[in-house]
This record gives structure tokens, C-alpha cells and sequence, in this order.
């Protein structure tokens, strides 16, 4: 017998921990324990979320097409790199929209704080999602072709014949064909597989990564090069020095120490325009004849610098941006002594014609200080109404200045810088001169009222202005432009293709062959040319007896046949019942 009897300490009616009443609930009708509310993330799990996000392809090509926006207001807006006086005007005509662009920096938009941000977080961006990625495909490369599926009849693309080959031959002969068709091949039990296309998906890495390499250098360029612009005279020599540019752009970590020595003199311009037609005076050429030095103890040589002609000098190329005149003035003082005799660059008016304005200022000159204002028409010609006088064509025909005289203080000693452009203090510090009013032509004087001076107008030149830009990152984003290109072309062209071939033993002592084929995206042609080469002319489908064929009645339609591309009926189907299939009504 058992016993029935239990220790009473171990009866949780008796225990004391049942409570003193007895009358505690059971533990099914017990509300159940306060469950913790979740924690935070916390600022790892954050971080992690913002890595992801980042990194998403989703998120790169957002930040693609914010470069791209950004780049737009580059391409409207005149930028102080390249044409800074062209930025000028802008803000002396628009006095309320002009300063606020400014603050943007729309003037200077590929040096933006903004933009720099834009494009690192799209270098990132593409370096955390693509570098994983190339290392995911590698190890896909090197790993073995996926097994046969259970069902190959299944897939988008399969085939499935008889042969009297043995499954062992049939699968020799298969990884022999595949392996002719550049397939990688792996053998299991009764089947092979086979995969290839794995260059498309690296043409995409490779575009991915190149434009990664392309980012790269452009940030290269950007901290180690540097950008200036200068205008040279005809006749003028320019040294490579940072005091005699007009604007220095110099990279972030870019020393004056690493400007090349070279030497550039500009011995003659000439611009060609039309001379008929409606395209009169439109620009065809600009060629500018220079000599130069790349060092100063180097062989002087000549150079022709044309548009997109760029001289290469110094680790720097040199290119011909625009062109304007600077005619030359003699001014004489009350004295008689020269105070001034140089080349003056004036400014275009109107780009038709090359109407020109241009100051010329003579701080030397004694007792009073002399400047002057004056416009350049090259090719002077009297208005319609006969009122004014009017450029007919940009080419120095018959060039005609007219002078306005001013006498005083001009204001450079006052050591603010001032514009060569533009005189200063007019009305206040700086007088007109009365009856100081003349139209020159070359060679022609205009003596000044009451002895005050003289100023000659002694013939014109003509200035281009040059960009001398050092790049270092020029080649590394030449090569990765290249490379993506031919990335992007191989992504398209190829695409990935796997084929399975499995070989069983069938009734009748004949070998079974079921062949699938999985292709990323429209299927293709080549899984029929595989099929038709393993099976061979020996395997090719058998024609229907005789016996089993008869002519339609009436009412009856002729049997269906088989495409063209399509495999025809299999021999042995119906080797059962013996019969034909009967025609469809």
C-alpha cells in the first residue's frame, strides 16, 4: 500500500507563507506582475538607426539629386570664380534679392558650406552602402552555384526530353557544354548546375565605385589645388606670383610655396567675327599669341592659347576666357610732366559690339590730381537720327574715345582700396573739369581748359583674361568618368543566368533529362540553344506513325501542331494506350 500521509510543512494550506486567514486567491485568479515598460534605444541604438538610413541606396540617390539641384543655381547665377565682376553687377541691380542670395553663398555655390555638407554625406552615403556590397558579391563569386530545385518544370524557362544516354554521360555532356558557354559549374548527386552573369552586377559595383573614386578626386582638387584669375595686355608680362592675380581661389590646404615659377607674355590677340550676313559681328575664333617660361632659367617658347585650347604649364592649365580692349593714354599735368602713360582695360558695354567704358587715373599729377571717364567705340558710327554716336561692328575699325575730365582728390591716399574701374568721391573730393569734354581718335590730344593738363590718346590694345587653374584631382576623375561609364554599359548588357540540368532513369531503360533556366529579367535565347545541344539530333522528338493519322471529318478542325520554337510532342507519351491524340473540335 502507499502511503497517503505527506509532511505538513511541505502542504501549502499549513505553511505560513499561505497567509495567517487562509483565504489567499489562487494563483490563476491573481492579477499578473506589472510587466516593465520598454526602454529607449538609447543613443548607440540611434546612432545605428542613422547609419542604416544613411546608407540606403534610397538615401544616396536623394543626395544625388540634391547635388544636382544644388549645382543649378551654379549655372544661372554668375559665380565669383569665374566672372567676379559679372557678380558685381548682379548686386548693383538688384539691390534686395542680391544680398540675400549672397548670404547662400549663390555666388559661389561649389564652395558652399552647404553644398560641401551635401556632398559628403553622399560620399558616405555611397561608401556604406556600396563597399558592403562589393564584399557581399565576392563572396558570391567564389561561392558554388545553388543547388537544383526540387520541381525544374516550374521555372520561367525548362525543358524536359528522353535519351538513350546514361544519366552519367548526360552529365558530362552537360557540364562540358556549360563550361563551353563560360558557365560556372557545380556537380551534385543526379544534377548539374550552372550560373554565370555575374558581370553585370559588377559593372554596377564598378559604377558605384567610380563614382565614389569621382567624388573623391573632385574633394582632392578642391584641398589641394588652386584657381586664379588675371588679365593680361597685349605687350604685358605675367609671372606666376600670388600678388599679381586679379582673384585667388587657393584649396584648404594649399600653400603658396607650391606655385610653379612660369612666366607668360602675351604678345598679340586677335578675335575673327562674321562680316556678312545675320550673323555680322558674331565671334568665330580667338587666338592669343603668347610666349612663355616654365622656369626662369627655361627655354622661352611660343603658344597659340585658344578656346578649349589650354596651355599646360607648371602642373597648371591656363585658359582663354574673354577678351576686351585697353587703350593707351598719355596724361601730362599742369607741369608738363607725364603722370600717367600706360594701358587702360576698359569694361564691355554691350557685348554686340564691344561698346566699352573704362577710368583712367593719375594720382601723380601736380597741382591737382586728374582722372577721367571714357567710352570706346571701336567701330564708330553716327546713330540713325544722327544724334549720337554708335559701335557698328567689335572689330577696331575706326576706333573713337570721348573723354570727361575730373580734378582733385581721388582718394588713394587715403590707403582704401578702390576699384580701377570706378572713380570715387565724384562731387565731393573729385570735381569736373568745365568744358573737360572731348572725342579722340588715335594719336589726337585734348589739352585741358586753363592749363589744368592734357591727355593723348595714343592708340588701342587689346587684353584677354586668363584662368590658371591647378587640379591635381583632374586625371583620378577623368579615369573613374571612364570607368563608370563602362560600369554602367555592363550593367545594362549583362545580366545573371542559371541553368539546372538533372538526369534520372526513366521507364524503358531510357535516361529522363529535365532541364530549368532562371534569368534576371526578360528571359533569353540562349537556354534554347542550351537545350537544343544537349539533346542532339539523335534526341530530337520522333515523328507520329502513320496508322494513327487520318484525315479530319467534317465538323472535325485539323490538330493543333507545335510552334516553331516550341518542343514538339514527346514520342513516348502515348506509347500506353497506343493511340493518337484525337483532333479538337
Amino acid at each position: 500500500m502507499t502511503d497517503t500521509k505527506h509532511d505538513l510543512k511541505d502542504d501549502p494550506r499549513e505553511s505560513g507563507d499561505a497567509g495567517e486567514s487562509g483565504t489567499e486567491a489562487p494563483a490563476a485568479r491573481q492579477a499578473p506582475a506589472e510587466v516593465p515598460r520598454p526602454k529607449g534605444i538609447g543613443p548607440l541604438g540611434w546612432l545605428r538607426w542613422g547609419w542604416r538610413q544613411l546608407t540606403t541606396m534610397r538615401t544616396a540617390l536623394i543626395l544625388l539629386f540634391l547635388v544636382a539641384l544644388g549645382a543649378v543655381p551654379g549655372s544661372i547665377l554668375p559665380q565669383r570664380g569665374q566672372a567676379p565682376e559679372k557678380v558685381v553687377a548682379y548686386l548693383d541691380e538688384h539691390k534686395t534679392l542680391g544680398p540675400w542670395l549672397d548670404k547662400f553663398s549663390m555666388f559661389d555655390v561649389f564652395a558652399a558650406p552647404w553644398f560641401a555638407a551635401i556632398y559628403i554625406l553622399l560620399f558616405v552615403s555611397l561608401a556604406g552602402c556600396v563597399l558592403p556590397r562589393a564584399v557581399k558579391h565576392y563572396k558570391s563569386m567564389r561561392a558554388r552555384p545553388p543547388a537544383a530545385p526540387r520541381n525544374l518544370g516550374r521555372l520561367p524557362q525548362s525543358a524536359e526530353y528522353e535519351t538513350d544516354a546514361s544519366p552519367e554521360e548526360v552529365l558530362a555532356e552537360a557540364r562540358t557544354a556549360l563550361r563551353g558557354r563560360r558557365f560556372r559549374v557545380d556537380e551534385s548527386t543526379g544534377a548539374v548546375a550552372a550560373e554565370k552573369g555575374y558581370l553585370g552586377e559588377s559593372g554596377n559595383l564598378l559604377f558605384h565605385l567610380a563614382l565614389l573614386a569621382l567624388l573623391f578626386a573632385l574633394g582632392l582638387g578642391n584641398l589641394l589645388g588652386y584657381r586664379g584669375n588675371v588679365l593680361l595686355t597685349e605687350g604685358k608680362t605675367f609671372a606666376n606670383s600670388l600678388g599679381l592675380y586679379d582673384q585667388f581661389e587657393p584649396g584648404r590646404a594649399f600653400t603658396t610655396g607650391e606655385l610653379a615659377p612660369f612666366t607668360m607674355t602675351l604678345d598679340d590677340f586677335k578675335a575673327t567675327y562674321e562680316t556678312e550676313g545675320g550673323k555680322r559681328g558674331l565671334a568665330t575664333d580667338f587666338n592669343a599669341k603668347i610666349r612663355y617660361r616654365e622656369s626662369p632659367d627655361a627655354a622661352e617658347k611660343p603658344y597659340d592659347l585658344k578656346i578649349n585650347h589650354p596651355l599646360k604649364v607648371g602642373g597648371a592649365k591656363v585658359y582663354l576666357l574673354g577678351h576686351g580692349y585697353a587703350p593707351v593714354f598719355t596724361v601730362r599735368d599742369a607741369k608738363g610732366n607725364v603722370a600717367f602713360q600706360d594701358t587702360v582695360p576698359f569694361l564691355e558695354m554691350e557685348s554686340r559690339n564691344l561698346t566699352s567704358e573704362g577710368v583712367i587715373k593719375a594720382p601723380d599729377a601736380q597741382p591737382d590730381q586728374l582722372a577721367f571717364y571714357a567710352i570706346l567705340w571701336p567701330t564708330a558710327v553716327a546713330s540713325e537720327d544722327g544724334k549720337q554716336i554708335v559701335s557698328a561692328f567689335p572689330a577696331p575699325l575706326r576706333p573713337v574715345v570721348t573723354i570727361t575730365a575730373f580734378k582733385g582728390d581721388i582718394g588713394l591716399d587715403s590707403g582704401t582700396p578702390q576699384s580701377v574701374y570706378k572713380l570715387e568721391g565724384i562731387g565731393k573730393t573729385l570735381q569736373p573739369v568745365k568744358d573737360g569734354q572731348k572725342l579722340l581718335e588715335p594719336g589726337e590730344t585734348f589739352k585741358l581748359p586753363n592749363g589744368a593738363g592734357s591727355i593723348t590718346f595714343d592708340g588701342l590694345k587689346e587684353w584677354t583674361s586668363l584662368s590658371v587653374n591647378r587640379d591635381p584631382g583632374r586625371i583620378p576623375a577623368l579615369v573613374a568618368s571612364i570607368l563608370a561609364v563602362l560600369g554602367v554599359a555592363t550593367s545594362f548588357m549583362v545580366r545573371r543566368r542559371r541553368v539546372w540540368v538533372r538526369a534520372s532513369a526513366g521507364k524503358g531503360g531510357r535516361t529522363v533529362v529535365e532541364v530549368g533556366g532562371l534569368t534576371l529579367g526578360n528571359p533569353t535565347s540562349e537556354f534554347d540553344d542550351i537545350v537544343t545541344a544537349l539533346r542532339g539530333p539523335a534526341d530530337g522528338p520522333a515523328p507520329e506513325p502513320e496508322s494513327d493519322q487520318h484525315e479530319p471529318e467534317s465538323g472535325e478542325s485539323e490538330p493543333d501542331e507545335p510552334e516553331p520554337d516550341e518542343p514538339g510532342p514527346d514520342p513516348d507519351a502515348d506509347q500506353e494506350s497506343g493511340s493518337a491524340p484525337e483532333p479538337k473540335e
